[in-house]
């Protein structure tokens, strides 16, 4: 038997594990070999390292979920696996593209009606009378798990990847939530307008 049929061997065994019995440490070694090599694959699809890492998270969800679904007489393990990468590849880039209004931070004031900072200093109180006056009793109503993301992304400062390892949730999950709660928060402010 040669390395590379000794290999599939190997991940058809462990994609097996998984399907049956749930086996965490078979799905650790799976992970642990494809993550780098579907990474490499989403930069050179994406040529961005977050939608990248993004990829390879939801391919190897999909995997945990569907290695039930995997036949050894269609094909070896890695096909299958990146298979799933490409199908979640199509997915991002078709929800891209059906996003019609990408909703940024200036969508959410009032027709630029908020004061100018008048010295560097007075950045932070300007960022707290902002959240303050506009912000404030929209966010609260925010259902919890998209007020939690938001809270730790621009109160905290934290990056995507960082609230998704936090919260142990996919980072897709993490932008599903952030882009929900700027929906509710525009919805809500063009509410106030009227």
């Amino acid at each position: 038997m040669t390395g590379q049929q000794s290999n599939s061997s190997q991940w058809e065994e462990a994609l097996t594990f998984v399907a049956l019995q749930r086996d965490k440490h078979a799905y650790a070694e799976l992970f642990s070999y494809f993550a780098p090599r579907l990474k490499a694959f989403g930069m050179k699809m994406f040529g961005n390292e977050q939608q990248a890492l993004e990829m390879v998270q939801d391919t190897m969800l999909n995997v945990w979920k569907k290695a039930a679904l995997f036949d050894a007489s269609r094909g070896c393990a890695s096909t299958w696996i990146f298979t799933i990468a490409r199908n979640v590849r199509f997915d991002m880039l078709r929800k891209k593209q059906s996003r019609k209004d990408d909703i940024s931070a200036d969508d959410l004031w009032l027709n630029g009606e908020y004061p100018e900072p008048q010295a560097a200093d007075d950045a932070a109180q300007w960022d707290n009378q902002l959240l303050t006056e506009k912000l404030a009793p929209h966010f609260a109503k925010l259902p919890p798990a998209q007020r939690e993301v938001m809270e730790k992304v621009y109160l905290q400062e934290k990056s995507h990847q960082e609230v998704s390892y936090e919260l142990a949730i996919p980072l897709g999950t993490v932008k599903s939530r952030i882009r929900l709660a700027l929906d509710r928060l525009r919805e809500a402010l063009d509410g106030a307008r009227n």
